[in-house]
């Protein structure tokens, strides 16, 4: 995937999370950064996810500064071409923004890749439209409206009579994204686990940004990362699940209050390079080491105590 550009300047992320790991040895999330000077060298894939890949390249550039023999490439070919490729044994991590599904286990069976899954860290999946656009809140039930693979509506007042006489442009991401595959399934939730064809589709999610900006009447969908680093040229609508008009938030997504969008993100390890690469175990050992102060600097949202636990459980079950 090309990317126009970075989500965050990742240079000046490398600086912010290097000072902030060094004012307080990483925080609540576990050792001091000081501990990824190893001296393990060589390199570890990465691919998957594009709504991970910030983070997962954050992570790798503060590690360089700990150790510079450990080379990470982070690539972005989406969570479905991540698992692709993963469960071929052509990477070591595939970073995802949903939960393996049955056919890439099935995939990775027959690849003979055993992994490990360890989430690292939480995203409100943001429904965004043109910053003009009189609507401010959907219900969920709206939500199947439009994005559903049935959905007829072309006009916001077709929608709700109370929204605008607005022709409706839907900017998604493409197929091989995770955050398609979560809306598709666990919000629309057709049998199809398909949404409406009638739209533009990227797996750049930049691309989305500029033309849900770019067009009057437009709406979208992506991690919360991106609206939050647009934000003065998009606008995030409320999403109500039945309790009331709820908006995207770290604090709501952690509260489990911003249903049904929040959602988990992972990486997922190969337990063979894990255990025969000693730079794929020093990069996610630092990763999870520094989980919480890389998620804050990189403007993701942290795991809550108990979702760090279990990460922390997983990862020692790895190195065992």
């Amino acid at each position: 995937m090309k990317r126009t550009s970075n989500r965050w300047a990742i240079a000046s992320c490398t600086a912010v999370l290097a000072l902030t790991l060094a004012a307080c040895g990483g925080g609540d999330a576990g050792a001091d950064a000081g501990d990824g000077g190893s001296g393990a060298s060589g390199t570890v894939a990465v691919d998957g996810s594009s709504t991970v890949e910030p983070m997962s390249k954050a992570a790798s550039e503060l590690l360089s500064e700990e150790n510079p023999d450990v080379r990470v490439t982070v690539g972005a070919a989406g969570t479905g071409g991540g698992f692709e490729v993963f469960c071929q044994g052509q990477t070591d991590i595939s970073d995802a923004s949903r939960p393996i599904e049955e056919d890439e286990v099935a995939a990775c069976e027959e690849g003979g890749v055993e992994y490990t899954e360890l989430q690292v860290a939480t995203d409100a999946l943001t429904v965004a439209v043109h910053p003009d656009l009189a609507v401010d809140c959907l219900t969920t039930e709206q939500l199947v409206e439009l994005f559903g693979p049935q959905s007829k509506v072309t006009n916001w007042s077709e929608l709700d009579p109370s929204f605008p006489d607005q022709e409706i442009s839907l900017f998604i991401p493409g197929t091989d994204s995770g955050t398609y595959d979560y809306m598709a399934a666990d919000v629309v939730a057709d049998e199809s686990e398909e949404l409406r064809k009638d739209v533009e589709s990227s797996e750049d999610d930049n691309v989305l940004v500029q033309g849900i900006s770019g067009t009057e009447g437009a709406v979208g969908f992506f991690g919360y990362t991106y609206y939050e680093e647009n934000q003065d040229s998009l606008k995030a609508l409320a999403i109500d699940d039945g309790n009331g008009c709820v908006e995207p938030s770290a604090e709501t997504a952690q509260a489990g209050e911003y249903t049904p969008l929040s959602r988990p993100l992972f990486i997922y390890v190969s337990n063979a390079s894990y255990a025969d690469n000693p730079a794929t175990q020093e990069y996610v050992d630092f990763y999870v080491e520094n989980l919480e102060t890389i998620a804050e600097a990189a403007k993701f949202i942290p795991l809550s105590e108990d979702l760090y636990a279990e990460t922390q459980s997983a990862l020692e079950g790895l190195s065992s």
